[in-house]
């Protein structure tokens, strides 16, 4: 690939192009958002200036509602020999595509599993899709040198490509990030109304659960929209479980001890099964190597905290492999996770608490990636 050119400079876009400049293409940028297409290119993403002939592959960074009319357009202005996309959702872009009459011979869907952070272009990073899923969903009909073109560009990005069917495509998505989304936003909602002193008990579980409510509503009610009958099926299931939950934590209560027996033995089984399927969410691209230990430290809420913690890790000659911080804005410090080889862990832990570093009141923490 010589070059390409990626419309809509946001966290993924930019990204994208970072990645592919790095490895020598030459890269052309166009955004609506002038002031985010002029960021991408200063950071060194690519050119603001048009081709002047076709371009080898265009990426087209924008929502799945928009998918269909931005191909159709660039198609007719003959901007690129083949054409992509990043959006979330593949089914609801293929059937606008075929009814506004582009071309799908010349596109492959697309979806790199690696969004993070703000979807600003000043969060992006070149190495965003290291080792991240990669999804492409070719039709019955797309040329065969444009999925080359398409796996090259995965390739050159350091993505991990998954060919899939777009309705199972859709169907993943909507129960492994659309629905916990909402779900997640329910468990924020329910927090407007509630006084400030019921707020403040909030513990490590709550964040963590809440965090990715902070997400655009703008942008997650498109996203919702062009999954919204997948999505419903998810919650439908939901629904049935949180059924179940409600049913066994009311009979807990029963008199009849048959009845209390029958629903401790629901709620065991449904956190079980909740055990189990967080072990499996564990081992995708991304997650930390199985076996290593995490060394917890309480961490100050004061600058240069982090940047002494690291110095004091290296200076004991140990690598640090991962990095887990949870900390609750207003709070006067914060739980630092930092991931080390088992051999290491005890070591590193004495030394730290020798040289003043606050432990929690618990052991070095095995992290079971079996």
């Amino acid at each position: 690939m010589r070059t390409a050119k990626v419309i809509g400079t946001g966290l993924i876009g930019t990204s994208i192009a970072l990645a592919l400049t790095r490895r020598g293409v030459k890269v052309h940028l166009d955004d609506e958002d002038t002031t985010a297409a002029r960021t991408a290119e200063a950071m060194g993403a690519g050119t603001l200036e048009e081709p002047r002939e076709p371009v080898d592959l265009a990426v087209l960074s924008v929502p799945p509602t928009q998918v269909a009319s931005l191909l159709t357009r660039v198609q007719r202005a003959g901007l690129a020999h083949a054409y992509t996309d990043i959006a979330s959702v593949k089914g609801l872009p293929r059937d606008e595509i075929l009814a506004a009459g582009a071309d799908p011979v010349t596109y492959v869907g697309g979806h790199p599993l690696a969004s993070e952070g703000r979807p600003s272009p000043l969060a992006a990073r070149p190495d965003l899709f290291e080792g991240r899923w990669w999804v492409l969903t070719p039709s019955e009909v797309s040329d065969r040198s444009v999925l080359n073109r398409v796996l090259e560009l995965v390739a050159l990005c350091e993505g991990v490509p998954v060919i899939m069917d777009t309705e199972r495509h859709d169907l993943a998505v909507a129960l492994t990030t659309h629905a916990p989304h909402l779900i997640a936003t329910l468990m924020a909602a329910r927090l407007v109304d509630v006084p400030d002193n019921s707020v403040r008990l909030s513990g490590h579980g709550l964040r963590h659960v809440t965090r990715v409510a902070a997400g655009d509503p703008e942008f997650w009610r498109d996203v919702l929209e062009a999954n919204a009958d997948a999505v419903a099926d998810v919650l439908d299931a939901y629904a049935a479980d949180l059924g179940e939950a409600v049913g066994a934590l009311r009979g807990l209560r029963s008199t009849d001890r048959e009845m209390r027996d029958r629903a401790a033995a629901g709620l065991d089984d449904l956190l079980k099964r909740g055990n189990e399927g967080q072990a499996r969410v564990a081992h995708w691209p991304g997650a930390p190597p199985r076996g290593l230990v995490s060394v917890p430290v309480i961490m100050p809420d004061r600058p240069g905290a982090l940047a002494r913690l690291f110095s004091a890790v290296g200076k004991a000659g140990v690598n640090i492999e991962d990095v887990r911080i949870d900390h609750a804005p207003e709070q006067p410090r914060g739980l630092i996770e930092i991931f080390v080889d088992q051999q290491a862990a005890p070591g590193l832990s004495r030394l730290l608490s020798v040289e003043g570093w606050a432990m929690p009141d618990t052991d070095v923490l095995v992290t079971d990636r079996r």
